[in-house]
């Protein structure tokens, strides 16, 4: 049989209390009783208190829960990912909680819903789930503390969120593309069909995305709108949908632009990763990014100065931090629990003016 608190008070002829105060008050005991209590316990292979339900009775648990639509993987391999997790940590480790990554399958919502209600945690961060994911229904029913990092999962004044315009950034990017006179435009995205595949997409335009993700929708938004000052229409822009937002699929994505008799005089990227792969479907091809084709992307990775890459800058590790203290120390004005960050058009050799073609 399995040990329990009463086994060792038992043996020792203590009160459950006393074993209790052993671990959780060993200042209530004599260090004399407190060993004797500790020896009994590993003679009898007692291993102490469950910590959950240790926590729990406090009324606090130690953990920030983060959840996302990947794999696991994807929290130590995605750029962007890392350094929003080291604010999170940051602030995490300024109150004393650690961190709980929750990766919501797409493939089996069901064992992400379970994940959710088993989750011994302080609060949520959801960052990069869909708005429609079933999870996001049990962290509500939980009653614990949610904060979005992209977008309100529920809109309205109550709610916590840290995060950017997406389309009043992306449309900078845009503007930027057709004050340099181009005109034949692709964008490579992840996430414009509900399916993992690369290749050409057609929509009607960003509404008709289909995948529940409102950060692309909102970018492509701003992409058009950017280029619409140049005379550049939706129907005008050739869309390709990347399987993955990986630097492998961005280069096989970026082929279905660059092989085309009509070539693009740019290409935009949602995202820097996938920016990437384009300079490298660009260099496979002996092409020069700003020279032959322009190319851009979004976020400011650490990667993305040492290619060159025009992109948006975004504070991804401010982002991380401002999420974790909302969770943990949420201000009392509710404005102050909605933060908008700033975003800045970084401009490096990747673009270029048509004239120069």
């Amino acid at each position: 049989m399995k040990p329990t608190l009463q086994t060792v008070a038992d043996a020792v002829g203590v009160s459950r209390s006393t074993v209790s105060n052993a671990y959780s008050r060993p200042d209530q005991l004599s260090p004399a009783l407190r060993e004797k209590i500790h020896e009994a316990a590993r003679r009898l292979g007692y291993p102490g208190p469950d910590p959950t339900a240790r926590s729990l009775r406090r009324g606090r648990v130690g953990a920030i829960g983060v959840l996302f639509t990947s794999a696991l993987s994807y929290a130590f391999t995605d750029p962007y990912a890392v350094l929003f997790l080291r604010g999170v940590a940051e602030s995490a480790e300024r109150h004393g909680s650690g961190l709980l990554l929750v990766p919501l399958s797409e493939a089996d919502e069901q064992a992400g819903i379970e994940a959710v209600r088993n989750a011994a945690v302080d609060g949520f961060c959801v960052y990069c789930v869909p708005a429609s994911h079933a999870a996001l229904d049990v962290t509500r029913s939980r009653g614990l503390p949610l904060v979005a990092a992209e977008r309100p999962v529920e809109p309205g004044p109550d709610s916590m969120y840290v995060g950017i315009d997406e389309a009043a950034a992306a449309r900078t990017v845009g503007s930027h593309l057709a004050r340099l006179g181009h005109r034949r435009v692709a964008i490579v995205s992840d996430l414009l069909v509900a399916e993992r595949r690369t290749g050409p997409v057609a929509l009607d335009g960003p509404a008709d995305i289909r995948y529940d993700v409102d950060v692309t929708r909102e970018r492509l938004r701003g992409f058009a709108e950017g280029l619409a000052e140049g005379g550049v229409g939706w129907s005008d822009l050739f869309l390709v949908n990347a399987g993955t937002n990986s630097r492998a699929e961005g280069a096989r994505a970026a082929g279905y632009a660059l092989d085309r008799a009509d070539r693009p005089t740019a290409v935009l990227a949602i995202t820097d990763l996938l920016a990437l792969g384009v300079l490298d479907a660009l260099a496979t091809r002996g092409l020069g990014p700003g020279r032959d084709v322009s190319v851009t992307g979004f976020d400011d990775i650490p990667e993305a100065a040492a290619a060159g890459l025009t992109t948006i800058r975004q504070p991804a590790v401010e982002k991380g931090a401002i999420a974790g203290r909302l969770l943990l120390d949420p201000p009392e004005d509710p404005a102050a629990r909605q933060v908008l960050l700033p975003t800045d058009l970084v401009v490096r050799a990747s673009t270029g003016p048509v004239e120069r073609k």
